[in-house]
């Protein structure tokens, strides 16, 4: 049966019970100032928050997920380094205070039995005053995201894949996250300083991470329609047997969404943008597989490109915005059409 110790404690620890030498023990996790705490995955290490009120509202027994692994499993594994400090500050507080108990015990019996000996004993026990529980101070967030399926607000440092609470998040929503996080790297190298841009520049920063960006692009795109016609053709295997990457490629996937029954995906789109998207996979493929030097495939996707055959490819900060804002469009296509 559980009884009260009379053990004082830190603010923010308390006993809430024991049984023998056992003692139950709860040691508050503090909220940040916008109402969240974090969590560490025990797989990958790496933080995220979530918001007090929608954690504490979830059942007791909830298995988490790591947002950026996937890894999934009890709760409790998920504190982070300054949470178990303040956990371990705790149980040496109270296994301070159990041990002077203990020696005070037994130097008491000591006393006693020494009167009708030799040994005199001389012990005082002093009250014993915790110190005060380590604070947190994690990072703190820059956006806050909510979930479109369970609704818990969390936070996150990093691309992520899963909810904390629900898993795997849409393919939408990895689709849209990407592409925007494609924008917010084209904004970060365009606020360099003068002096920082230039010394890139020469180096080939910029342009590196120019053709990253439209390869990113493509393979938004790709995966996202892997997943609507996954989710929506129950014969998708069949169909794809001996396609190879066919969502790779650009006219080969509108194609196959309409042989499925799908609305034509080039007319959800103005003719202007479906050509730049043309370009944009035509300019991929010989950046991936061809150091960006232009050959003959490349301009029959392109007839009305100006390079010639051996010429290296150039992109622009304009090329990649304009490539993100296509592709968005062609997911937000994606997202909407379904089987006819």
């Amino acid at each position: 049966m559980w009884d009260n110790s009379p053990f004082p404690m830190p603010d923010g620890a308390k006993i809430t019970g024991r049984q023998g030498d056992q003692y139950k023990v709860s040691v508050s996790i503090p909220f940040d100032v916008d109402g969240f705490f974090g969590r560490q995955c025990p797989e990958c290490s790496m933080l995220f928050r979530v918001h007090g009120d929608d954690y504490e509202a979830l059942p007791d027994d909830l298995r988490l997920w790591c947002v950026y692994c996937g890894h999934h499993t009890v709760h409790s594994d998920f504190l982070t380094d300054q949470q178990r400090e303040r956990a371990m500050e705790t149980a040496r507080a109270l296994g301070a205070q159990i041990v002077q108990q203990g020696f005070t015990r037994m130097l008491r019996k000591t006393r006693s039995s020494s009167r009708r000996g030799h040994v005199s004993v001389s012990f005082r026990s002093r009250p014993r005053y915790p110190r005060p529980l380590p604070e947190i101070d994690e990072e703190r967030l820059a956006r806050t995201r909510t979930c479109a399926g369970c609704e818990i607000r969390y936070g996150v440092f990093g691309e992520h894949r899963y909810c904390p609470s629900c898993g795997q998040l849409p393919a939408a929503t990895i689709a849209f996250d990407a592409l925007q996080a494609e924008t917010a790297r084209l904004d970060a190298l365009a606020s360099l300083p003068d002096e920082i841009r230039a010394t890139l520049r020469e180096q080939g920063v910029f342009t590196r991470s120019w053709v990253d960006t439209i390869e990113n692009v493509v393979g938004v795109v790709e995966a996202l329609g892997s997943s609507v016609f996954h989710e929506y053709v129950t014969d998708a295997a069949d169909r794809l047997r001996g396609k190879g990457s066919v969502f790779q490629r650009l006219d080969d996937m509108a194609d196959l969404f309409v042989s499925a029954g799908f609305p034509g995906v080039r007319g959800s789109l103005e003719s202007s943008v479906w050509q730049r998207l043309l370009r944009t996979w035509a300019a991929r493929h010989v950046f991936t597989h061809n150091d960006g030097v232009v050959d003959e495939k490349y301009l029959r996707r392109v007839p009305t490109s100006r390079s010639s055959v051996g010429q290296r490819l150039v992109i622009s900060d304009a090329d990649c915005r304009e490539a993100v804002d296509d592709a968005t469009a062609l997911c937000r296509v994606l997202v909407d059409i379904r089987p006819q």
